[in-house]
């Protein structure tokens, strides 16, 4: 039974996550030009075509910018909270098939089961998603654009086999940057990004012996870099045992083929050594 995850890219200019099964294969937001997802797609030789949905958590454009075009060219069904869709409404024609979704009520999408739940940013419903696989159990939660880690997120996404991660800026990067000291304050803020150290530490919380992997996204270009996020945030992990792959998803490039089952078994029988070259 398959389930692999494929970063397309990630970052404040543009976000997508293809999650891919034996029998579906959904976006998680399309914040590239429709054209873009396309060549991304391609580049990883997936058929625009057997695309089943697009979820999309929030309404900023990183996150938006093609699902009107996209959906209505491959006539793809949107799946998204009102609020959300209401404030993008720009984006989308008419045209499209919309499904609105809210935190109370998990859906599905062919074999897999999305769970919706609140985030703290500065948009006007915020939202992660975890998956599951509902035959193999396994579970892949994604919260990016994320202020501050409440109780309710660590909540949902207790358990996963993967994670995928914000680790927006370094600390210091940020207080140095270029930004204005508003643009600073809302970054650095409850309902803004988390910064690596705080990424480290909601991993830290969320570690279990069936974590198989994680993910570091949306990264800003300004006030981070790939292999301080990695530094920073695997140095605190391996201090406290785990011995998973620790990825960083790139702007301009995929993370592609992140095979969700294999490295959850890799975990069963670490004797193995599946996923040193990961």
């Amino acid at each position: 039974m398959s389930f692999r995850v494929h970063v397309l890219g990630s970052g404040s200019r543009g976000n997508s996550i293809l999650l891919d099964t034996s029998e579906t294969r959904i976006l998680v937001d399309a914040g590239f030009s429709g054209r873009a997802i396309e060549r991304r797609l391609a580049a990883l030789e997936i058929p625009t075509d057997t695309i089943a949905a697009l979820v999309i958590t929030h309404e900023h454009r990183d996150h938006t910018q093609g699902m009107g075009i996209f959906s209505r060219r491959w006539k793809i069904p949107i799946h998204i909270a009102g609020a959300t869709a209401r404030s993008c409404a720009g984006l989308l024609s008419g045209a499209e098939e919309i499904h609105h979704y809210d935190v109370k009520r998990p859906f599905e999408l062919g074999d897999l089961r999305i769970e919706p739940f609140l985030t703290c940013h500065d948009a006007i419903d915020p939202i992660g998603v975890t998956i599951r696989q509902r035959g193999s159990g396994l579970k892949v939660g994604v919260a990016t654009d994320l202020g501050t880690p409440t109780v309710s997120v660590r909540h949902a996404l207790r358990l996963c086999h993967l994670l995928i991660l914000e680790a927006n800026h370094d600390e210091l990067m940020l207080r140095e940057g270029p930004y204005p000291w508003s643009v600073k304050a809302r970054i650095a803020g409850r309902h803004g990004h988390l910064s690596n150290r705080a990424s480290a530490q909601l991993g830290l919380e969320l570690m279990h012996e069936g974590l198989a992997g994680i993910v570091l996204a949306h990264l800003s270009q300004e006030c981070n870099d790939p292999e301080l996020a990695a530094e920073a945030v695997g140095t605190e992990l391996r201090k406290k045992g785990y011995e998973g792959p620790l990825k960083v998803a790139l702007q301009d490039e995929p993370l592609a083929d992140l095979d969700v089952g294999a490295l959850a078994a890799a975990v069963r029988t670490p004797q193995l050594g599946l996923f040193s070259e990961l």
